[in-house]
This record gives structure tokens, sequence and C-alpha cells, in this order.
């Protein structure tokens, strides 16, 4: 393994100097010397400027594009690539339905795109294959003209084709077309033989959402699985019935958080259902969140907001961004974000504060530089809920906290990387990542042991968990596009390297004073702590991977990947003042991932695809016999239609079958047998898009049946439903803005949020009862402000969203209104 350490080092350490060398370059030039950037206007708009009309004019081999708007756009930038031309109009939307065009003129350009961006921006992408091109923008008093003129034309009239002027529809901010979690590249969404969804900035913003499991909640297949501030992996969540204890990317990097994770410096959430270990490495088989982070602006933008609502919450947002050079080839965004948030549960509060910079640098026409970090620190409340008994929660108010105010979660995080990216020729690029993460979190708070239904009695523990968690990844990979025949192929291939040290402590052997649920009285003492048991871990992964997206013909496309992973565990456990145990385990797995996809016609595809995930087992169990287990395995078979209803709405339908093998049933706090199985398989159905213009919905339906499908040592567990796992799950956002007249830049919101019965845990010796909430929202959009008010849980119902294996819950939020204001300059 040792090798493999020494070539990552080198790698990285190559990949440095490179790109020193490319800074120093970039610092003695003004600019670089095959990109330009040409600003047509010094000053920024501050209102959004419609474009209402695009028309297109062809005289010999010239072609010009004439752009009427509602006041002049200015400070258009252009940057020239070999292939391709880029133009961005800042402050800008495009409200002339789709349009195709196709012309044959002697430029021989294949495609002239335009659409809007998520940053207020409108993007014209010109393509001129192999054709130079040069481009002249003339602002004017109503909008903007586009001349392009071809420096050279290609004699080969093989080559001159029909080209599209395309003409995205107004604002399709509900309708995501491509995503990169699934492939590693941006790809379309019906060009992918597994289910993706994508939950947009549109949606985060509309729904005024915070933190990730507020974001997930109008995604299909998700629940909470509980966990908030007392998990060891904080809060969780399910995907397709199984835990996502090690599924949660940032960018494509694992990211690890006990806290809840912050939305405010995201773009938006990716959620790839299934197995996802070609790409992922280890993980559970339901699936894989990867939070895409906001980029880099090359035009200034500030933007700030404010929030207040019920319980004592208040929340402040900055985002900055702005190009650093005339030129725009260096560029920088921060976000900052402060919370403080009270509850509807007695003497629970807390805070959060999170700042985000990136920095981005065009070192060169082909070469690419992104340095980031983030630091995060979160203090709450630690909360267990309310008991459950079998015939439901125990007769208190959804407030009654049964904890101590003393008792507290807080953690420290920090991440410092770069993305390195260099683009060899048109066919081939290099890709290199590196990131260091540290998280130190404190959890300290008596601890539910049990609950007497007689007596209403809780008895408690004191609990204290410390120390440093670390994690080290990096990779590199090679993107190579090229063709066998008519066959066209988008390989990409990597491999990577992950170092996790963790060094924790704990005590738990001391009991705390009981508390009645029904008449409760807080002690306010702390205890001393005493840390009494220790770890100290060392987690070694290396991965190589390959995949190939083929494309035999426009109608038929196949995605196939391998992965081959070598895990290696070094543990040790010590109890205070006795000796130190170690553990050492191996593992190693291939994981393959393939799927086809089938376009009879434009708008639809039918898909199938196969694919496999691992997972190693912790390392300091094992079997009667004193033996390491086997890692845990998952396949997933998945067939599914996506279809394009309209240019603007899209629809998606899945079927599929998931299985968890050498699940280990425990018969103590680590050993165990491995006989286990467990088995999800369902139906889901997503609706994205807009129905109407202005009226845009967010939609999904899932069925599912998860449940024991084997086990051998405990017969009675077997056809069990696993649990917080409901059958039924229903979600649905919609909103509906007024689009001209006196009431233009108004809007409402509605959401619809159905689960369905799930048992509390694995024995099924209680459930969570079925809920049906209503959130809603109403919003005035005026120029470059927003005001806007959030209303949750509309008519107060009564609900739990998770519970722990010690038969407690936790409570839904009551009824709560939340007002923001927000401003972008």
């Amino acid at each position: 393994m040792h090798y493999w350490y020494r070539l990552l080092g080198l790698t990285g350490g190559v990949a440095l100097f490179w790109a020193a060398q490319e800074l120093s370059a970039v610092a003695a030039s003004p600019q670089p010397s095959d990109a330009t950037a040409v600003p047509t206007s010094m000053t920024l708009a501050q209102a959004t400027t419609i474009i209402t009309d695009v028309a297109i004019a062809t005289e010999g081999d010239q072609v010009e594009l004439q752009f009427t708007a509602t006041a002049p756009l200015e400070n258009a930038t252009v940057i020239q690539r070999a292939a391709t031309t880029e133009i961005t109009i800042p402050n800008a939307s495009v409200t002339q339905a789709e349009i195709l065009q196709e012309f044959a003129p002697e430029s021989g350009l294949e495609q002239i795109e335009i659409r809007n961006q998520a940053d207020n921006s409108v993007q014209i992408l010109i393509r001129n294959g192999d054709r130079q091109i040069q481009t002249q923008l003339i602002t004017t008093a109503t909008g903007l003209t586009l001349n392009i003129e071809p420096v050279l034309v290609s004699t080969d009239e093989d080559n001159i084709e029909a080209f599209e002027l395309v003409v995205t529809d107004a604002e399709q901010p509900y309708n995501p077309r491509s995503a990169t979690t699934a492939t590693g590249l941006e790809t379309d969404l019906r060009d992918i033989p597994q289910s993706v969804e994508v939950i947009p900035q549109a949606v985060l913003q509309d729904r005024n959402v915070t933190e990730l499991g507020e974001a997930l909640e109008t995604s299909g297949s998700i629940v909470s699985s509980g966990g908030r501030g007392t998990s060891v992996f904080g809060p969780g969540f399910l995907i397709c019935g199984f835990a996502a204890e090690e599924s949660v990317f940032r960018d494509g990097i694992e990211t690890f958080s006990l806290a809840a994770l912050d939305t405010n410096d995201i773009e938006r959430v990716e959620v790839l259902k299934g197995p996802a270990s070609v790409l992922f490495g280890q993980g559970d088989p339901g699936g894989v969140i990867n939070l895409v982070s906001k980029e880099p602006l090359a035009e200034p933008f500030f933007g700030i907001d404010a929030a207040i609502g019920s319980f004592a919450n208040y929340r402040g947002n900055l985002d900055l961004s702005d190009a650093l050079t005339e030129d725009g080839a260096a560029r920088y965004r921060l976000n900052f974000s402060y919370s403080n948030f009270g509850s509807f549960r007695d003497l629970v509060d807390g805070e959060r504060v999170v700042v985000s910079p990136r920095l981005s640098f065009d070192l060169s026409e082909a070469t690419s530089l992104d340095v980031y970090g983030q630091y995060a620190y979160t203090r709450e409340t630690i909360d267990e809920g309310i008991p459950f008994t079998a015939s439901g929660p125990v007769d208190v108010p959804r407030s009654r906290f049964v904890g101590e105010d003393f008792g507290e979660f807080s953690e420290k995080r920090f991440n410092l990387g770069y993305d390195l990216n260099h683009e060899v020729n048109e066919n081939f690029s290099l890709k290199h990542q590196l990131q260091f993460l540290q998280y130190r979190p404190r959890r300290y708070a008596p601890l539910y042991t049990s609950f007497d239904e007689t007596t209403g009695n809780v008895d408690r523990l004191e609990y204290f968990a410390g120390g440093s968690y670390q994690r080290f990844f990096t990779n590199i990979e090679a993107i190579a596009k090229f063709e066998t025949g008519s066959i066209k192929h988008q390989v990409l291939g990597g491999v990577e390297y992950r170092n996790t040290l963790e060094q924790p402590e704990f005590q738990f052997s001391n009991d705390y004073t009981p508390i009645n649920v029904f008449d409760p009285v807080y002690t306010g003492i702390p205890y001393a702590i005493a840390p009494e048991f220790f770890r100290d871990d060392t987690i070694n992964t290396v991965g190589v991977y390959i995949q190939d997206q083929i494309e035999f013909s426009p109608q038929f496309k196949a995605l196939a990947g391998l992965r081959y992973d070598f895990v290696e565990q070094l543990r040790s456990t010590q109890d205070l003042g006795g000796p130190r145990n170690e553990f050492f385990q191996s593992d190693e797995a291939l994981s393959p991932r393939l799927g086809v996809v089938y376009q009879p016609i434009e708008p639809i595809s039918l898909y199938a695809s196969y694919s496999k995930s691992f997972e190693p087992t912790f390392g300091t169990s094992r079997d009667p016999d004193g033996m390491n287990f086997e890692p845990e395995r998952g396949r997933q078979w998945e067939v599914g239609v996506k279809a394009d209803l309209s240019d603007r709405l899209s629809f998606t339908a899945a079927a599929f079958d998931i299985r968890k093998q050498n699940v280990i049933v425990r018969d103590g706090a680590f050993n165990g047998f491995q006989t286990g199985e467990q088995t999800s398989r369902g139906l889901e159905f997503n609706l994205n898009g807009a129905l109407t213009p202005g009226w845009n919905v967010t939609a999904a339906y899932t069925l599912l049946d998860a449940f024991v499908s084997k086990e051998d040592i405990n017969p009675n567990l077997e056809g069990n439903q696993l649990p917080n796992v409901p059958q039924n799950q229903f979600s649905l956002w919609t909103t509906y803005d007024i689009q001209q007249g006196a009431l233009e830049g108004l809007g409402f919101g509605l959401g619809f949020f159905y689960v369905g019965d799930r048992p509390g845990n694995i024995d099924n010796e209680f459930t969570l009862p079925s809920y049906f909430r209503t959130d809603a929202a109403i919003y005035y959009r005026r120029d470059n402000w927003r005001a806007q008010l959030n209303f949750e849980n509309l008519f107060d119902t009564e609900y739990f969203t998770a519970a722990d294996e010690f038969q407690f819950a936790t409570p839904g939020a009551p009824f709560a209104v939340t007002a923001k204001f927000a401003v972008d300059f």
C-alpha cells in the first residue's frame, strides 16, 4: 500500500508545481493569451433587463442576432475558445418562447444556443466547430446586436451542415436538464440510465430552505432517520430505505458533519438513487446526496438577506462575488451565514456560523484552478424527543423536553481544498482534486436509556463524547473523447486515495438523575467530564475506476463502469487504565455498473441499469469465531422512463429492486452474525418544471416496500419493515408568479407533504403515525429585491419525523411563520 501513498503524494506535488507555474504566468501577463473577455460597459445594471425578442439574419457567411429588450443590454462578456464562444449578458432574462430554426450558411456554425442562467444572466453559446469566428457586440437603445463573422471557412463542403438557433424558453428554474453526480461529468438527465433528482436553487429560495434536511423534503424516497446532535453521523437520512451515513458529498467529495449542513453556499442538491460505488466508493446501496457549491462570478454581485421567524429564529446571509482582474481571469466568491434559532421545544436553542470563501483562476485558455475552504461552527441543545409506546406517543405536549438545558452539542468544522483542470486538447483533459477536512464534535448531555410506561420515569446516564476527526482526499482523473467507427465514447478514468484519522473519547457508565415525562423536574446540575473509553483509528482507501459513456447512435446509448477499492483499517480501543487493544482489517471489492438508454423519439428515454455497492464493516467487529466480517454488499436492478412532456416540463418514472446483503445481526455492542439481508423495492415518480408561464411545480411520489428479507439467527425479524421507512410518500411544491399588470412580481407558493405509517424500530414494536403537512408562501419580487413570507405546517398538524431504537421519537414543528427580505446589487 505504501506505493499508492507515494504515487498520489507525488501527483499532488506535481499538480501544485504546475499550478504555481501557471499562476506565475498569469501574474506576468495582463490577460490570458488565448481567451478574451470583452466588457461592453463598466456600469453594472441593477435591475433585470427582459429580452422580449430574438431575431436572426444571415447574409453569405455572416450571421447577425438582434436582441430586443426593455433596456440596453450592457456588461456583456465574450470568451472565445477553440471550438466554442461563450457570451454572457448579466442581469438579463429571455422571455421569448422556445424557437428552433435551421440554417446552412457558409459559416458552417453547428449551433447557437441562448439560455437563462441561475445567476440571473443570459448565456449565448456558439458552437463553431473547426471554424474560427470573430464576434462584435453593439449595444443599442433597445437591446443588443451580435455580429458573427468567420475568419477561416473550411473548404470541405461535407462539413457544412445545417446549424440550429435555440432560444431556451423563459426561465426554467424548476426543470434542470443536466447533472454531474451520476457520471462525474455534466450529462443530460435523459441520457443517464439511473434515477437522478436535482433540487435547484429556485426551489431552495422559494421554500426558504436553510438546512439539507429541509431541502430533501421535496425529493422522493428520502426521509429522516433522526439522530440530530446525538448520532454518530449527525442528522441522518434514509434513501430508498437505507441509511445514508457515508453518502453525503460536496462537489463529488465525501463530506462529514455531526451538525446539520447549511445550504446558504450551495447552488443545488443532486440525488443519485441506488448503488453508486463506481464513482463514490464505499457506501450504502440507497444512493448518494451531492451538494453543488456556488461558483465565483465574473461580474460584481452583492446579495444580502435577513429573516426572522417564529420561536425566536433569526438568520442573516451574505453572498459576495466579483472579478479580481480586469479580464475576469481571477474571480472570488464569499458566502457568510449566521443563524440563531429557538424552538417550539422547551429549553432548546442553538446557533450556527458558516463562512465559505472560493477563488477561481483561469490560468490559461486550457487550465483553471479553484481554491476553496469552509469554516462552520454549530451549537445546539441536545434533544432526544418524546417517548413512544406500542399504542403511540405518550400524552404530553409536543413541547415537552426531558433532557437538561446544559446538555449541548457543538462542532467546529474546517476544510480546505482545490480543483485543478487542464484541457490537453478538445478531446482529452485532466483533473486533480485535493481536500483536507477536520471536525471536532462535542456531545455532553444526560441521554435516555429506558422508559417506564407505568410511572413515566425516564432513566438517564452521564454521557460525553469528544475528540478529533480528520479526512484527507486526493485524486486524479482523465477524460477522453474518441470514436471507434461510428460509435462515440466519453471515457472517464481515475485513481483516488482517502485517509481517515479518528481519535474519539467517551464516557457513559454513570447514571444521572431520572426525570418524569409527565411532571419533569430539571436538576440543572452539570456533571464532571471524565472520559473512560478511547479509540484511535486509521483508515486508508485506494480506489481505481473507469467509466465509458457510449453513443451507438442518437437513439441508443450506454453507460458502463467498473471500480476496484482496497480498504485498510487499523483501529484500537482502550478503557481508562486498561491495555490497548488493536484490530486490523483489510477488504477489497469490485463494483460494476451497466446501463442502457433507448430514445424512440427525442423527448422520451427508456432505460435499464444494474449497479453494485460495498461497505466495509467496522474494524472492531468480530463474528463468534473471532474472525473479521465480510463487507456489506448492495445491488440494484432499475428500469424507467424519462419524458419531456413539453419544453418546460419533465417526468420520470422508475421501478427498482435493491438488496443489501451480509447485514450483521448484533448480539452485543460490536459482535454478531453476518446472516441478514434487507430488500427495498418500489416505484418512484417525479414531475418537475412549469405547467404554464409563471406556474412552477416539483412533485414526487414513492411506493416502497423495505423489509428484512433474510434472517437466520432471529427468524422473527424476517418480513419486518425497516425502521422509519414509509410505504407511501408524496410531496408537491408549486408556485405561481403573476406575469403582468399592476400585480406583476407577486407570487404564491403551496406545498403538500405526506409520509405514511412507519415502524419505529427493526422489531416493529411501535409505529409512527402517518401525517399530511401543508406549507405555503407569499412573496413579491421587484427589480433587485424580494420580500417573502413562508408558512410551515399551515394547519398545525401534530406529527413525528423519526424514531430511535430506544423508543423515542422527534416531534415535527407546529405552525410557524418566517419573514425574509433579500436584495441583490
